[in-house]
């Protein structure tokens, strides 16, 4: 093992865990709830932290990238996904829909203006949050940048991740017919939306599996099979937003609209062997953005509790806290 200090464990440079000190179900329209909580000092600096996935959900450990003293940490569920209901459920799932419940949400909690905080599919939520409303956004600080466009699809769906790891791509394209593996993304989809509930799970663990074995630049390549019901709202929802392009009006949008933010002070938080989410988008962005602050991260791929992910995300808060 590397002995560098980036190499501690992730914990050591998070907050002590703590408990919410609100915890509500709010109804966002069209029959769906979401899962909403508070932590941290109510009357400290507002931040809200957008999952990944889609369909990822938030986790306690989330809770902890910020000093509680000095934040105010918002984090929900996303529609159809960890405590929102209706479970595993795509109608009415849209990115507009979620850049709606975000503003809800801030309006429901009665704040002007919050930190975005986000990573990987919640990075590019956060993007799209932002230009659209960037009169709500103080900051901004996203990990393991995804911009939703068709080139990172076609890198880690269309083979060239599997280039790296093709034991593991072997497993992910095997339950496809050699006739359909032209689209392994319209491929799962017809497996995911089936009205077999045992396929759809089969499925959902094989998708999710690909994803999670290639998440940390630690991993052996291994797809461990996660709890069926977590691993089928993670992988539908994902499967839908990536084949309707995440609902953005054309490819390369978020690039091409950066001039929305680029009053917004940012950091970008990227590892440098991110094998999901590979470093070119988060490069692309930074040039593009005037107040934007990279920090490509060595021994680092995509999942937040890499160490030396979690450590500059900490450093970044911290900073803004000290403001």
């Amino acid at each position: 093992m590397d002995k560098t200090p980036d190499q501690k464990r992730a914990v050591q440079y998070l907050y002590p865990p703590i408990d919410p000190f609100d915890r509500r179900m709010l109804a966002v329209g069209q029959g769906h709830t979401v899962y909403v909580e508070q932590c941290g000092n109510p009357d400290g600096i507002p931040v809200v932290v957008l999952h990944g996935g889609p369909g990822g959900g938030c986790s306690p450990s989330m809770r902890r990238y910020f000093d509680p003293a000095k934040f105010r940490v918002i984090l929900f569920d996303q529609r159809g996904c960890g405590r929102s209901t209706p479970h595993a459920s795509v109608t009415d799932n849209t990115t507009w829909h979620l850049v709606a419940d975000i503003e809800l949400i801030r309006e429901e909690l009665g704040i002007a203006q919050w930190v975005v905080f986000g990573g990987s599919w919640g990075a590019t939520l956060s993007l799209i949050y932002a230009q659209t409303h960037a009169a709500a956004v103080r900051n901004l600080v996203l990990r393991g940048v995804f911009l939703m466009t068709q080139a990172e699809l076609d890198w880690f769906y269309g083979g060239g991740a599997g280039k790296f790891w093709p034991e593991v791509w072997d497993k992910f394209i095997a339950l496809v017919p050699h006739d359909e593996r032209d689209d392994f993304i319209k491929a799962y989809h017809q497996r995911l939306f089936s009205d077999d509930m045992s396929l759809q799970i089969r499925y959902a663990r094989a998708w999710s599996g690909w994803e999670n074995a290639l998440a940390s630049i630690s991993s052996g390549g291994h797809m461990i099979e996660g709890p069926g019901e977590y691993a089928r709202a993670f992988a539908r929802l994902e499967n839908h937003y990536f084949v309707n392009n995440g609902f953005l009006e054309y490819d390369g949008q978020i690039l091409a609209q950066m001039d929305h933010i680029a009053h917004i002070p940012g950091v970008i938080v990227q590892g440098r062997y991110d094998m999901i989410c590979p470093p070119t988008s988060a490069y692309e962005i930074a040039k593009a953005w005037p107040k934007a602050e990279l920090k490509m991260v060595r021994n680092a791929g995509h999942a937040l509790s890499e160490p030396g992910i979690s450590a500059e995300l900490v450093r970044a808060m911290d900073r803004i806290g000290a403001v």
